[in-house]
């Protein structure tokens, strides 16, 4: 598929994730088998640009494109210079931001706020496209389904978007109100295929080959979204990618692989965050490898009392050796028991 100008190497993209998605993440999905990755939200606030916190999220030295920056807020010119800025530092595509169910953005009428008022998101959409137009750069649009259930109007603001000159829409297949609660669902994807000449992306509840292939052939989109499916599961791309192809199966990764993969993860991480708070943010992404993994738990625990990069990646090393005595390749998700969990506990 393609984005604008730009042809996608699969149908397998990132979801832009608040705190996850930075540089390194988005660097190693890639490596992985993902074909596209969107950037975590940069805010629209020029007095904020400079702040560390936003000159690390606009980070993309290295990084193979098209790269895609996506922008959250609440004012119409704002956005449409905050799309110039990006622009400016190499942003190839702008994401606006209007399906963030966060209670600190919302509060503020940003992320999926701005489904509540129709007229101020068309007038973002309509700003955003003539900002980045002049540099043949393409917007795209990344929403839930509505606000709540009695108001579900993705497919209007979908169509205003489209003719507002938006290049891609994708939609997370809950409500606002829903947060990432109970099912999502992909009818309202099926409808926005009958409605959009752009390409249409699903996102929500897709964390297996099976459900990719599942999901796509239903709705008809032109590819599917991984948000939190990814996060400790990064080769998640790539066995989707080869599932589509074939029907059949990858092997799970070898421990040896994995341990190597997150010890360069951590590398990278370290090398953007700096050593205090690199350690600190990394925890979070360490837990995400081991949650499922024998004695996960009990390492994640002793994880976060280390504060130091090289205690850190030695007690990662020292963790990933000890599984890969006990078995070459990690075991299918979900297929350790709560009994074999509590056996490892001791065991490594």
């Amino acid at each position: 598929m393609k984005i604008g100008h730009f042809a996608l190497a699969n149908r397998f993209m990132v979801a832009p994730m608040a705190g996850v998605t930075d540089r390194p993440f988005r660097q190693l999905c890639r490596r992985l088998g993902a074909g596209y990755a969107v950037s975590e939200m940069v805010t629209s606030r020029p007095d904020l640009w400079k702040s560390l916190k936003t000159s690390r999220r606009a980070n993309h030295d290295g990084e193979p494109g098209p790269i895609s920056v996506q922008i959250a807020g609440t004012e119409p010119a704002m956005m449409a210079q905050a799309a110039a800025y990006n622009v400016e530092r190499g942003a190839q595509i702008i994401d606006i931001n209007m399906g963030c169910p966060a209670k600190k953005v919302c509060d503020k009428w940003a992320g999926s706020a701005l489904m509540q008022d129709e007229a101020l998101a068309l007038s973002i959409v309509d700003a955003v496209v003539r900002a980045c137009e002049p540099h043949g750069v393409p917007v795209t649009l990344k929403m839930r389904t509505g606000w709540c259930q009695s108001q579900k109007n993705a497919a209007r603001i979908a169509r205003d978007a489209e003719n507002a000159g938006v290049q891609m829409i994708a939609v997370h297949g809950r409500t606002r109100e829903q947060g990432y609660g109970g099912r999502a669902e992909h009818d309202t994807v099926a409808l926005l295929k009958t409605l959009l000449r752009v390409p249409v992306v699903v996102n929500g509840d897709v964390a297996t080959p099976e459900q990719a292939r599942d999901v796509l052939a239903a709705t008809g989109a032109d590819a599917v979204m991984i948000g939190r499916a990814a996060q400790g599961r990064p080769w998640i791309f790539r066995h989707m990618a080869h599932f589509l192809t074939t029907g059949t199966h990858l092997a799970q990764p070898l421990v040896a692989e994995v341990k190597q993969l997150l010890l360069d993860h951590l590398q990278d991480h370290y090398g953007l965050y700096g050593e205090f708070t690199g350690v600190l943010s990394a925890r979070k992404h360490i837990g995400w490898y081991v949650r499922a993994l024998p004695g996960g738990e009990a390492f994640r625990a002793r994880m976060n009392l280390l504060g130091d990069c090289a205690l850190q990646l030695a007690a990662v090393a020292e963790y990933f050796d000890g599984l890969a005595l006990r078995m070459d390749r990690l075991p299918d998700p979900g297929a350790c028991s709560d009994a074999q969990a509590a056996q490892w506990e001791t065991a490594v």
